[in-house]
């Protein structure tokens, strides 16, 4: 008779496993080419680290790779996930470990798989969030929080958080200006203004400005913040307008007060400063993006841009952020795809540029006692995304290097901090 599928498929494991060498004292989990599933190297690193074990990512070595332990549970997830390793013994590593220290490489150790959130309604379509993509595909459980955990000060439980590309402005994206009869588009407003209501606010953009007040000071205290999207303009915005009426045509049909521009707190703001806001009746929140792509006239074209080369040994975080097997990646369109270079703030840590362009893609920085990271655009494989359009199956893409830039962000907080080197 034939065997069954579990059957089958342990067999087939046991033979994938026992292919491997003996047990060494070491897995390398290659980064570069060699690596059959990128993606879910990660998951394999997270949920090593959720159960305890320890591992080293090591920086600038065939394309970020990792070590872990060389244990039989981790070569059958291994397996089981088709993610490419390589048993090395205590000669191989001491090689490694010396090429490290010879050039622009190191070894961080990573110590605990942080709790990860992603602020998302529980209602949202699968192509709203290329960050909830990727975690399921790599396996890294989340949790999914929204206006009213925010309020209620639910964000200090996690480590890290994602942001869907919410509007905190309260204009929600300009989404009327096409959607405003659409079932979903009346839905979540409807939403929004009794989530306002049960707390006492004024309205939408009251209750979005409070959710972004909540997550700037999240990150004041040691939060680490990934957004992508148009949360990363709306979301300084938001914070620098906290005295500005963001109203727009759905709450009252007026534009924005005259002197909005100037009552703008940007000391406030994690990446910008200065922009200049859009009136409501255009689909732009503000010139912080370079891209503009809902708004006919300004769409520009998209290019490439092109990932910075840091120090492992004097900028190990931003190294982290970039760690790829390309270093030259296509770009993609966003309700926010880029950020000008005149509304950055000085000390922003820019991450990856398009050569010759008056935008940048990938930002960083500190905050208080945390850190965020800006990633513009909406999904890397789907370049011209629009709503509506199918989920990107990451089956087909499991060597994205534009969704290892999303998955270097949940590992890193993992990072055990090093003492600078200066």
């Amino acid at each position: 008779m034939p065997r069954s599928l579990p059957t089958a498929l342990a067999a087939a494991l046991a033979l994938l496993c026992a292919a491997l060498p003996a047990r060494a004292q070491m897995l390398l989990v290659p980064m570069d080419d060699a690596q059959r599933n990128h993606l879910k190297a990660y998951g394999l690193v997270y949920n090593a680290l959720k159960d305890g074990q320890k591992a080293e990512w090591l920086l600038n070595y065939r394309g970020g790779a990792y070590f872990l332990p060389d244990l039989q549970e981790l070569r059958r997830r291994a397996a089981l996930a088709g993610v490419s390793v390589e048993p090395v013994d205590d000669g191989a590593v001491a090689g490694i470990r010396r090429e490290l220290a010879q050039g622009n490489m190191d070894a961080v150790p990573l110590e605990k798989a942080p709790k990860v959130a992603i602020y998302t309604p529980s209602t949202a379509q699968p192509w709203d969030d290329a960050v909830t993509l990727a975690l399921t595909y790599a396996d890294i459980p989340f949790e999914k929080i929204w206006d009213e955990d925010v309020l209620d000060g639910k964000l200090a439980t996690y480590e890290w958080v994602h942001l869907f590309h919410e509007d905190f402005t309260g204009q929600q994206n300009k989404l009327y200006l096409g959607y405003r009869d659409a079932a979903w588009f009346v839905e979540q407003r409807q939403r929004a203004q009794a989530t306002a209501r049960k707390y006492n606010l004024n309205g939408v953009p009251a209750l979005k400005k409070s959710v972004a007040e909540r997550i700037r000071q999240y990150v004041e205290n040691g939060g680490f913040l990934f957004a992508m999207c148009g949360a990363t303009e709306s979301l300084d915005l938001a914070v620098a307008g906290r005295d500005v009426d963001f109203a727009g045509p759905q709450v009252d049909g007026t534009p924005p007060e005259p002197d909005a521009d100037r009552r703008m707190q940007w000391p406030r703001t994690f990446a910008f400063r200065d922009a200049r806001l859009e009136s409501p009746f255009l689909n732009a929140l503000s010139d912080i993006d370079g891209h503009q792509v809902n708004v006919p006239g300004r769409r520009q074209p998209l290019g490439a841009f092109q990932l910075f080369g840091f120090s492992a040994k004097f900028d190990p975080v931003a190294t982290m952020l970039v760690q790829d097997h390309r270093t030259v990646i296509p770009d993609f369109y966003g309700v926010t795809t880029s950020f000008t270079k005149r509304t950055l703030k000085p000390g922003v840590t820019v991450l990856a540029h398009e050569d010759g362009a008056a935008w940048v893609k990938y930002v960083h920085g500190d905050y208080g006692k945390g850190s965020w990271t800006y990633l513009g655009g909406h999904d890397p494989e789907d370049p011209q995304h629009a709503i509506g359009n199918a989920p990107t199956d990451l089956a087909l893409h499991p060597n994205s290097p534009g969704y290892r830039l999303i998955l270097n962000n949940v590992l890193f907080p993992a990072a055990k901090k090093k003492p600078l080197k200066t």
